[in-house]
């Protein structure tokens, strides 16, 4: 099995408080890491302090957004979560998108490369202990200096679809981290981000190459295609996404998709997601299918497979039931 397998938080169904004895036994049955997510629940941080304190897993954050925090909040934020869980923490940071960053919180989400380059270059600075500064056209930093700096350097890992982000993660971070890949997509995706590490004077073999494996908690091949078209059609028609997937090499299967997203036409679109690409994206099947798939993506270049599980029930209850069923059945032993 792979080195490292990890485990998308908060699970579906499970208010967060409930959480300790299910991470608990997924460490014990060899889940070695806990990833959260950041979209329009919990924050990024949150619910990694509570683990901190239940398990001794690699925790880190699949990502924090950089336009909705400064970098000096975002330095104490991971100072915070060192001192809670030193060594074992890592710092996901990314762009997020156009809905979060500018409909959700009013922010324009400008020139991301950059703005990425100019975080990470505080953060990493801020985190040393020393004065850290900055001035650029985002914000103007003056004299900084953490109360409470971690005694270790904190990995860094970028968000990061396609080249020109994978490059920045691979030159000046620890790590980076993509979602919404088949197995064979990781191969470009690792080895665009480990040529970056090594121009950059680094050794490309110890490069994170994490990944979100969305896990779709059904057997039924019809049910999984069901809830995959509808992620799908909401997902890849949004312009991060779908310009990672021409990248990838899926512009023309996904045209008439987008096309009607276009037009407006919702439903439309989402009966036009090529069966194939809901197979090639998603995790679904038996446990041993699903186990080997996973493999497949650490095969390719994933060094951290981040399982996230949905679930096809629509109930809060069924949710939990699923959450933990699956969890439970995808150990790695």
């Amino acid at each position: 099995m792979a080195g490292r397998w990890g485990i998308t938080i908060p699970l579906e169904g499970l208010p967060m408080r409930e959480h300790r004895e299910p991470l608990q036994e997924a460490e014990a049955a060899g889940y070695t890491d806990v990833w959260s997510a950041e979209v329009n629940a919990n924050d990024a941080f949150v619910p990694l302090a509570a683990v901190a304190t239940w398990t001794n897993q690699r925790l880190g954050t699949a990502i924090a957004g950089i336009y909705t925090r400064t970098p000096t909040l975002i330095a104490q934020s991971a100072a915070a979560m060192e001192d809670l869980a030193p060594g074992r923490f890592c710092l996901g940071l990314g762009t997020s998108s156009p809905a979060i960053v500018e409909n959700w919180n009013g922010v324009r989400l400008e020139r991301p490369l950059e703005r990425m380059r100019q975080t990470i270059a505080f953060v990493k600075q801020a985190l040393t202990g020393e004065k850290a500064v900055a001035a650029n056209q985002w914000f103007d930093v003056k004299g900084f200096r953490l109360g409470r700096a971690p005694s270790a350097p904190t990995p860094v890992f970028v968000g990061a679809l396609r080249e020109k982000m994978l490059r920045l993660g691979g030159e000046m971070a620890e790590g980076v981290i993509t979602n919404y890949i088949a197995p064979e997509d990781a191969r470009r995706v690792a080895s665009v981000a480990k040529d970056a590490a090594r121009q950059a004077g680094k050794d490309p073999e110890k490069l994170d190459i994490a990944c979100r494996i969305f896990v779709i908690a059904t057997e039924d091949a019809q049910v999984a295609q069901m809830a995959g078209r509808f992620i799908v059609s909401g997902y890849l028609t949004t312009p991060f996404y779908y310009a990672f997937h021409e990248w990838l090499g899926r512009g023309e299967q996904l045209a008439p998709m987008m096309k009607a997203w276009r037009a407006g036409d919702r439903q439309g679109a989402m009966g036009l997601v090529p069966p194939q690409v809901v197979d090639d994206l998603f995790v679904f099947g038996s446990p041993q299918q699903c186990r080997e798939k996973i493999e497949a993506y650490c095969q390719n270049g994933i060094t951290t497979p981040i399982l996230n599980i949905i679930p096809t029930a629509r109930d809060p209850q069924g949710q939990r039931e699923q959450s933990l069923k699956w969890l439970r059945d995808l150990a790695p032993r």
